[in-house]
């Protein structure tokens, strides 16, 4: 048994409207198979009838013994007054009495027999109450649709008066709506209506699959059920006990006859900001209005599922073509999801799957719903792009590039850049004289404002919000790098409120959402994260945190998002605090993978202490080194063999990017300390230099690991390619740069190198940056006397090929060089 409720005797008769007459007697095999059935399907016992009258006690051993159609033992009856018989052939007169009065009130519920015909879904009423079109009701709404449910909107446009909901008492006007709003439907007895929530609840099944389990209650009227109890903890023992499934009742849905619906809620008289839950509760802890109006619970949650205090119950579970949710406890598949309390985020992660959202087959089944095809309009959207420097920040020079190379009219971006670093001012000063004639307005809040983060994201916000004319707002920090030159417009096409391009760090699952949150409101994984982040999973997802680049709509900080401190909350940093705000306004915040948009860097252990400190970031974002610094062709060295051979065993291919070579220029410039071709040097072992250059070490300037990574990472596939057969160690003790000139080192005498193998990258221009140079190899009497800017010589170190500088005629020639494998 579920539920243990006052003693009661069996019906006479189980009332069929449709037929108008009676079926199966109690006690009857008929009636004691669809009690069974009906119990073991989460719902307590049907057709409750009054309490017996005290002339008339309830025999011993209970309902429990009645249930099972079992008579009492003789010695077991109560003696005096008339004998009963379970079959129903006497009856004492105080029952027949009380039969007379409650039956007219509530025809006892009929049996859920297989032979009675299914009720039609057209028969089903979906009543809700929203004064507001919110996301959540849009995500109500479109799964009633999936579904094809018939529901009506109630209290549309109202105001809404009925508290704040959020942990506290209220919610009165719901009642208040749905007794105007069922007077109507109020003598349709074979109408079922259903009233449901409808910010915080979605449809995971079908108008017949919910009247089926509805009929199988063998009950007027269903509520949801909860573990918990609310508001008034105090009532709880008023509740029947249930020995397995959920004790309380749950007002955020309840199924029924309209007839017995209109019955409950006509006993509304109390205020708007009364309690809606506590009014249904003192309903169904009144026996006499239980059985009166033939009310239940969905203990086992097979209609409602309540997650508040059930989230670990509940699983998503695949099916073909299709997403569900499975309560893991009682096996059941509840047809709705309530978010209720707490649970909100738990509700979303569902909603992203459930009912079609996302399935295994057919992947994202809403990512195409009321898209915004920018094809069509007659003029784009007015963009406020708000650009937040507020560390230092590798390959920020790159990043503002890129946002001159967005596809979208440059008339109609205004920029808002906040620098809170004055390492940047410089990077901000070259930007500002690119983008001032293309961009249409431009503002720089720089460090000497002294602004902090929170303060400059709201001014940034701002901006949009108080210029009616302002369509979108992006934001974007300066640690993203936008990839996909085609983002603005695949943002606004999906059209959402709030919605994030996925951007990840290289290699690693750091990306800027969260998929789910901790207790106190910080970072926790969902399920999905890691399939979401490496793209097996792809759609649009509704997240609870996302941060360091997002679109916002105009209108959206106009009406939901208002208010102007956004950034601001109690401890938490500023995008946690604009993402708490968004969520207790019911405004959904969306990320979408469905294409590649770019990625994150890493702004970790970045030193700036030099001139050109992206050089060293090798480590910490190799992806933008590598695309900084590598010569765009370096790949077609192994697709289209892009090595050539001027000398024998000597190989040219390009390595360097004309960033790299002017960098590598510059930083040693500054370092300055060129070591003058001597001889006498105490930075190689031994002290001495037998073929001395002009130079710099890489180990003086700091750089000397990285430039170990880089021969690892690109010079050793190359060696490979071209000495088939040798696998380098990568080692290399001697690495630096060295400077020709006319006054200190015009050329090189033969030499042989100490190495296996060596480089030798030209980092500028003949015949613009110095006139002569090059390099003969004297056993083959083969000069290469035009070097290419940003190319490396690789040739044996060893024995075969003696070589020597040739002199420079004018100007200043640098190549960087490395002794590889000594």
């Amino acid at each position: 048994m579920l539920q243990e409720e006052q003693p009661r005797l069996p019906s006479p008769f189980a009332y069929c409207p449709e037929r108008g007459r009676s079926q199966a007697a109690p006690g009857s095999p008929l009636l004691r198979r669809v009690e069974a059935e009906s119990l073991r399907g989460g719902f307590s016992s049907p057709s409750p009838a009054a309490p017996p009258s005290p002339r008339s006690p309830a025999p011993p051993g209970g309902r429990d013994q009645l249930r099972r159609g079992k008579r009492e033992p003789p010695a077991a009856r109560p003696t005096g007054g008339v004998k009963m018989a379970l079959n129903g052939s006497r009856r004492p007169p105080s029952l027949l009495l009380l039969l007379a009065l409650t039956l007219p009130l509530a025809p006892p519920s009929r049996a859920a027999d297989p032979a009675l015909p299914p009720i039609p879904a057209d028969k089903l009423l979906v009543l809700t109450v929203a004064t507001k079109e919110t996301d959540g009701f849009h995500r109500f709404m479109q799964t009633a649709k999936h579904f094809n449910y018939t529901v009506k909107v109630l209290g549309k446009g109202e105001e809404w008066k009925g508290g704040k909901l959020i942990n506290s008492i209220g919610g009165g006007q719901k009642v208040r709506l749905l007794k105007e709003g069922i007077e109507s439907y109020a003598d349709q007895e074979d109408l079922v209506v259903m009233f449901i929530e409808c910010y915080d609840v979605i449809f995971a099944g079908g108008p017949e699959e919910m009247l089926k389990k509805f009929q199988q209650a063998n009950h007027k009227v269903v509520f949801a059920a909860d573990g918990l109890i609310w508001p008034d903890k105090r009532l709880a023992d008023k509740y029947p006990v249930v020995r397995s499934g959920k004790r309380f009742l749950n007002s955020g849905g309840f199924i029924g006859y309209a007839p017995y619906i209109n019955q409950m809620v006509q006993q509304w008289n109390l205020q708007d900001n009364d309690d809606d839950q506590l009014f249904y509760t003192k309903i169904y802890i009144d026996p006499l209005q239980r059985a009166r109006i033939n009310i239940t619970l969905d203990h086992k949650c097979r209609i409602f599922q309540t997650l508040n205090g059930a989230v670990d119950e509940v699983l998503l579970k695949f099916e073909e073509g299709r997403a569900r949710a499975r309560n893991s406890v009682y096996e059941t598949l509840p047809i709705t999801l309530h978010g209720n309390g707490p649970t909100k985020i738990q509700l979303s992660y569902f909603g992203n799957y459930i009912p079609n959202a996302w399935t295994r087959e057919t992947g994202c089944g809403v990512c195409d719903l009321d898209l915004l095809d920018l094809s069509t309009v007659t003029e784009h959207p007015r963009v406020t792009i708000g650009v937040f420097i507020e560390q230092p920040t590798p390959f920020l020079p790159k990043f503002l590039d890129r946002l001159l190379t967005l596809d979208y009219p440059k008339e109609l971006l205004s920029i808002f850049i906040h620098n809170n670093e004055v390492y940047h001012e410089k990077h901000i000063k070259k930007f500002w004289e690119k983008a001032k004639k293309a961009i249409r307005s431009i503002k720089i809040v720089g460090p000497e404002e002294n602004l902090s983060q929170a303060e400059a994201r709201n001014m940034g916000m701002d901006l949009c919000r108080q210029n009616k004319a302002c369509d979108y707002y992006f934001s974007i920090d300066a640690d993203v790098v936008l990839t996909n030159p085609k983002t603005l417009r695949l943002l606004m096409e999906q059209n959402r409120k709030i919605i994030a391009p996925l951007v990840t760090r290289h290699g690693k699952l750091w990306s800027n959402f969260w998929g789910a949150l901790s207790p106190d409101g910080y970072y926790a994984r969902s399920e999905d994260y890691v399939d979401i982040v490496q793209g097996n999973r792809v759609g649009v997802w509704n997240i609870p945190y996302m941060a360091n680049v997002y679109l916002i709509k105009g209108q959206t900080l106009r009406s939901e998002m208002r208010e102007r401190n956004y950034f601001v909350r109690d401890k938490f940093d500023p995008d946690m605090a604009l993402c708490r705000n968004a969520r207790e306004m019911g405004v959904f915040m969306y990320i979408t993978n469905r294409y590649d948009f770019g990625r994150l860097i890493s702004t970790a252990n970045y030193n700036t202490s030099h001139y050109n400190n992206d050089l060293w970031q090798i480590f910490e974002n190799p992806v933008d080194w590598k695309e900084t610094y590598i010569n765009p062709n370096y790949s077609k060295i192994f697709t289209e063999n892009l090595v050539e051979q001027p000398c024998p065993d000597v190989y040219w291919f390009p390595i360097f990017s004309e960033t790299a070579c002017d960098e590598l220029v510059e930083e040693m410039e500054h370092y300055g300390q060129w070591s003058g071709g001597r001889h006498r040097d105490s930075r190689i072992s031994g002290g001495y230099e037998n073929v001395p250059t002009d130079d710099i070490h890489m180990k003086q300037i700091g750089l000397d690991g990285e430039w170990l990574h880089f021969i690892r990472e690109f010079i050793a596939p190359v060696t490979l390619k071209v000495f088939a057969g040798y696998y380098t160690k990568g080692h290399a003790m001697l690495n630096f740069v060295v400077k020709y000139t006319t006054d200190r080192q015009r050329s090189l005498r033969p030499h042989h190198d100490s190495s296996t193998f060596t480089i030798n990258i030209a980092l500028n221009k003949v015949g613009e940056d110095f006139q002569g140079g090059g390099c003969k190899f004297i056993r083959y009497n083969c000069s290469i006397e035009s070097p290419r800017k940003g190319w490396s010589f690789m040739h044996p170190g060893r024995l075969t090929h003696l070589h020597e500088g040739l002199p420079i005629l004018n100007g200043t020639r640098y190549i960087a060089v490395s002794f590889i494998d000594p």
